[in-house]
């Protein structure tokens, strides 16, 4: 009897642990990210592919659903990306590289006012990636945003503006390389 009613928890248990994320690629997403006393929610999650290889699964974390770009980079509100990674062709110099040509896509090419703080953004990506590392970028309202890896934190750069240039690298409107399918996921269209 004690062993069907233990079986029984641990089945509601796994269920209610499955009901609270979201499988994207064969990655799950968790629905909740929970940021001091705020939790937010999955807005959507997407995949980077590359060469018809999955790259890396991103998904974006509001305090409510959005799906209008330019009001989720200018807003002043907490929010977040969770990069999971799933391929061994990513590396440092090509995450910064991909990065490199977004920050142009969100500044008009004027990345000249926010360079010192791109370049230390790009201090967070210098380490080795490996599969199954997870990013998390993390703008905290009037602050700006941290950096962690595996939940390390990395660093932190101040600024609205750059969270805007940063997260839109993502969900602009003419995203790096092309990648609609990923931008469409994390905006949940």
């Amino acid at each position: 009897m004690f062993k069907r009613f233990v079986l029984a928890w641990v089945c509601v248990f796994i269920l209610v642990s499955l009901a609270q994320a979201k499988t994207i690629g064969g990655v799950e997403m968790e629905e909740t990210f929970k940021m001091g006393n705020t939790d937010l929610i999955l807005n959507g999650a997407g995949i980077r592919e590359k060469f018809f290889t999955n790259i890396y699964v991103a998904g974006l974390y509001l305090t409510g659903k959005s799906s209008d770009y330019k009001k989720i980079m200018n807003e002043d509100e907490s929010m977040a990306i969770r990069i999971k990674i799933t391929s061994r062709l990513i590396t440092a110099d090509r995450f910064k590289e991909a990065c490199e040509e977004g920050f142009e896509r969100t500044t008009n090419a004027n990345t000249a006012p926010l360079r010192p703080k791109i370049n230390l953004a790009y201090t967070a990506f210098a380490q080795k990636f490996s599969v199954g590392d997870i990013y998390d970028l993390v703008y905290i309202k009037g602050t700006g945003t941290n950096f962690y890896k595996n939940g390390k934190l990395i660093t932190t750069v101040e600024g609205l503006d750059f969270k805007a240039a940063l997260f839109g690298i993502w969900i602009i409107d003419k995203p790096a390389h092309k990648n609609e399918k990923l931008r469409t996921g994390m905006l949940g269209m």
